[in-house]
C-alpha cells in the first residue's frame, strides 16, 4: 500500500518535531527544562528526549517498511539501547547498577526478533507481500 504524498508529509513533520525535540532533551537537559519550563530532572529528561527520539524514528520507519512488527521491534531496539544507556550514564543519580544490564538483555531479544522478522520478509514468496 502506498502512502499518498500529504500523509507522508505528515509523518514526516510530526516525526521531524518528535526527533528534534528528543535530541534536543536528551542532549541539553538543562536548557530544554527551562524551555519547557519543568523541573530540571536530568535522567527523567534523558529518558524523555529517547522516548521522543524512538516516536520519531518509528514514524519515519512506517514510511519505508510495510511491517508494522518490524517497525515496533526496531522502534523497541532503539528506544531501549538508548534507555539502558541513560541508566549507564545516569548511574550517579539514582536507580541500581544492574538497571543498564536488564535493559541491554531486554534489547538483545528485540535485535533478535527484529533479526528473524527481517529475515522472514526477506523470504517471504512475492505473491504473499502482494496480499500483505
Amino acid at each position: 500500500m502506498k502512502t499518498r504524498p500529504p500523509v507522508s508529509l505528515a509523518v514526516v513533520i510530526a516525526a521531524l518535531s518528535m526527533l528534534v525535540t528528543g535530541v534536543w532533551a536528551w542532549l541539553a537537559p538543562e536548557r530544554f527544562a527551562a524551555w519547557a519550563n519543568w523541573p530540571n530532572h536530568v535522567h527523567f529528561l534523558h529518558d524523555a528526549g529517547v522516548f521522543q527520539m524512538g516516536i520519531g524514528l518509528m514514524m519515519l520507519a512506517a514510511l519505508w517498511w510495510r511491517d508494522a512488527v518490524a517497525v515496533v521491534l526496531a522502534g523497541f531496539v532503539f528506544t531501549n539501547t538508548f534507555h539502558a544507556l541513560n541508566h549507564a550514564i545516569d548511574l550517579d543519580l539514582g536507580g541500581n547498577a544492574s538497571d543498564a544490564w536488564i535493559l541491554l538483555v531486554l534489547s538483545a531479544i528485540g535485535t533478535l526478533g527484529l533479526a528473524v522478522r527481517l529475515r522472514a520478509l526477506r523470504n517471504k514468496p512475492a505473491d504473499e507481500e502482494a496480499s500483505a
